[in-house]
């Protein structure tokens, strides 16, 4: 019942604060305007919607602070996490509002990244995958680690952020499906799972205003918000990278089909806008927003719960029969894009 009472209240918060940050983007003109032609949807939206899961998350992890405490996370760890997370909503504020360059946009990802080493938050092993063997990390190695895992989850939930609804229920589906892997004997973290718990609410209710026709975006920081979040859940969970990896494995493949193809190109492979990611094609294929997003999602539920019960060797090869899986979808639509196939 503890658990159903703050699932209720953090979903029924963040509703309540994306009706009013709407209002505000409303006010402060900070929309989107469908006059792209890789924007499909019709009308002003209004961005910063992102900012109502973070204030949401953040005030009910405070009023949760003696559960979250009871574990071997330390004040200080939360700290450089908020901040982390108050650089991104800061800059995709920034961003929406003044459209910046993408040098400067670069540089909240990294400062929300050092934000939380420098709030002590580590990694200290590693389960090698075909061996079960612990690879142990310095705190160089760590911190690399760190850095380039944060970045390219955010990555992927910036680069996800394209149907309406995509991100934010991927995102929740991730953070529900860690709290019940937190609930195990085996695993047993009450205080992880009540963090998860809180980010499955906060995604859910901003979901209810940007399903399909969405009438509020995530916004630049909302996007990165989310997969910042969840990749610093992964790390502090005890490493629970590869629950994560199988959890957004399509987006993040995705990503790096889309970083490779723009490079190729000669074009920027971050910044460069257009509708060649998997859910685009998905969209235009005839299959639709609200049935490519549904099908993400049972991509994420199946994957996500099947991990529960594999170790690490059986994770590793579910990664493979996704990396599968996503070679297959991009040759198929290669195909069909040169054929002209239905």
């Amino acid at each position: 019942m503890y658990y159903a009472l703050i699932f209720f209240i953090s979903t029924s918060f963040s509703y309540f604060l994306t009706l009013k940050i709407r209002t505000l983007a409303l006010k402060l003109n900070i929309i989107d305007e469908p006059s792209i032609e890789r924007k499909k949807h019709t009308g002003r939206t209004p961005l910063l919607g992102g900012t109502a899961i973070f204030l949401s998350f953040f005030c009910i992890i405070f009023l949760a602070k003696n559960q979250i405490l009871s574990g071997s996370l330390e004040l200080k760890h939360w700290i450089g996490v908020f901040i982390g997370g108050l650089i991104l909503i800061i800059g995709g504020f920034l961003d929406d509002k003044l459209n910046l360059s993408p040098k400067l946009q670069i540089l909240f990802p990294l400062f929300a990244c050092f934000s939380v080493i420098l709030g002590g938050v580590g990694v200290t092993k590693i389960t090698n995958p075909l061996t079960n063997e612990h690879l142990l990390f310095s705190n160089i190695t760590s911190n690399i680690f760190i850095i380039i895992w944060l970045l390219c989850i955010m990555y992927t939930t910036k680069l996800l952020d394209g149907l309406d609804g995509l991100v934010s229920g991927v995102v929740g589906i991730g953070a529900f499906i860690i709290f019940i892997f937190t609930l195990t004997t085996k695993y047993y973290q009450p205080d992880i799972g009540l963090v998860s718990l809180v980010l499955a609410g906060a995604c859910l209710g901003f979901l209810i205003l940007n399903w399909h026709p969405a009438k509020i975006f995530l916004g630049e920081g909302g996007s990165i918000f989310l997969g910042y979040i969840l990749g610093v859940i992964a790390i502090i969970s005890g490493g629970k990278v590869a629950i994560t990896l199988l959890i957004i494995g399509i987006p993040a493949i995705d990503m790096g089909w889309t970083i490779l193809r723009r490079t190729l190109n000669n074009q920027n492979p971050l910044t460069s806008a257009d509708r060649s990611h998997l859910h685009h094609r998905l969209n235009d294929s005839g299959l639709g927003t609200k049935k490519t997003v549904l099908l993400y999602y049972a991509f994420s539920c199946i994957f996500g719960v099947t991990s529960i019960f594999l170790q690490s060797r059986g994770k590793f090869i579910a990664l493979n029969l996704v990396l599968v899986l996503m070679i297959t979808l991009v040759i198929y639509f290669s195909i069909r894009k040169n054929q002209k196939l239905p």
